[in-house]
């Protein structure tokens, strides 16, 4: 906590500070990890440049991941990459409209779809003379153990290696160029094997480990029969926290992972890894209502998701403080307890960990990057340069 109090001295809070030394440990922890696969950086993880510039310099990334088309323009436009592929499907005319009226980001930006409304939309907005516009079929890569049970993100609607085939030929025959597949194993990636309960915990390494072991054998599949209608040039899969299981399929050409960059709360329940802490915001000590409570201003960065107490920031230093079971973190002020509590004065700086990689970054317009107990600079966010993807 001193170092980066010492770092922050004279700023007012709140604040929020890029730990560039556990940034750079994460990043050369995930490189480790992919075993030399390429990693597809997650920029909405990210939501600053510097952050992803930093990431894309390092040996064993390739390409952005971006999470929308009018982003992936603007990343385009800055000269932050030349390989950017968009992960969701977008309906976004005008962002459709610009990319299909500039040539070198038709080059650069590949779209997902993963159905024919998809290719009838775009058809529809940009008309009969469209140039062909480079595409990527998502897979659903959910695990269907049992009739009627669907364990994983609710993604796209093709699941069997005929669906896929099928599909890629209509995506063929229509004047697209598919160049790729992907499918985002959320029910590994994204599911903590480290519960505190240990039944549960072994039904989340098993759940893990057959459905790993399915996708692979239905993955594999899908891409040999939809290379029988076009060689795409890459197979995106994965996320952090599954990298391992991900690169063990030798159909997958790139993984994707981003939140392993930046080490937020919902990843501190993994076994085979523990990312540090890179990303951490600081609030004021505004009020001391009673013995072991301060009261600290704003703060109520709540991340998407199932609401539940897992979603909500978690003090990190001073050690020992955690928030209010029945008020939480608030809009104008939250409430910490413990006995470290009165020990600080009216304003001092709690530091606080998101539970998601890049939520934060919509809350402030500029990180403060620091090594050590050191400043080094300070760098905008996505809302510090004015753009909101959300």
């Amino acid at each position: 906590m001193a170092r980066y109090d010492r770092a922050t001295a004279g700023l007012d809070a709140p604040l929020a500070v890029v730990d560039i030394d556990a940034f750079d440990a994460n990043l050369a922890d995930l490189v480790r990890r992919a075993n030399g696969t390429p990693i597809r950086v997650a920029s909405k993880s990210l939501r600053c440049r510097y952050l992803l510039d930093r990431a894309l310099a390092a040996p064993g990334t390739a390409g952005v991941l971006a999470y929308s088309l009018a982003e992936a323009l603007w990343l385009h436009r800055c000269g932050g990459s030349d390989d950017i592929l968009v992960a969701y499907p977008t309906v976004d005319a005008t962002a459709l409209r610009a990319l299909a009226a500039d040539a070198a980001a038709r080059a650069a930006i590949t779209i997902t779809v993963d159905s024919a409304e998809h290719l009838d939309l775009i058809d529809t907005l940009l008309g009969p003379d469209r140039p062909p516009l480079r595409v990527c079929l998502e897979l659903d890569v959910s695990w269907r153990p049992l009739p009627g049970l669907h364990i994983g993100p609710r993604r796209s609607p093709i699941h069997t290696p005929e669906r896929a085939a099928a599909f890629a030929r209509q995506v063929s025959d229509r004047g697209f160029d598919l160049v790729g597949l992907m499918g985002y194993e959320g029910q590994v990636a994204g599911v903590g094997d480290a519960a505190r309960n240990p039944v549960t915990s072994l039904a989340i390494r098993l759940m893990r480990r057959r459905s790993a072991a399915e996708l692979s054998r239905r993955r594999a599949a899908t891409v040999r029969a939809v290379r029988e209608v076009a060689d795409v040039e890459f197979v995106n899969g994965g996320g952090t926290g599954s990298i391992e299981t991900t690169v063990a399929d030798p159909s997958v050409t790139e993984v994707a992972a981003g939140s392993g960059l930046i080490g937020p709360t919902l990843f501190d329940g993994y076994r085979g890894f523990r990312p540090r802490p890179a990303v951490l915001f600081a609030l004021p000590v505004v009020r001391r209502p009673a013995r072991g409570i301060v009261t600290l201003f704003a703060g109520g960065y709540v991340a998407s998701g199932t609401p539940s107490p897992s979603r909500l920031p978690r003090p990190h230093l001073p050690a020992g403080l955690r928030l209010l079971r029945w008020e939480g973190a608030g809009e104008v002020q939250t409430p910490v307890t413990g006995a470290v509590a009165d020990r600080l004065a009216v304003g001092d700086k709690v530091w606080l960990r998101h539970a998601k990689a890049g939520e934060v970054a919509e809350r402030f317009d500029v990180y403060h990057v620091v090594s050590g107990d050191r400043r080094e600079r300070t760098v905008p966010t996505y809302r510090g340069e004015g753009q909101n993807f959300g």
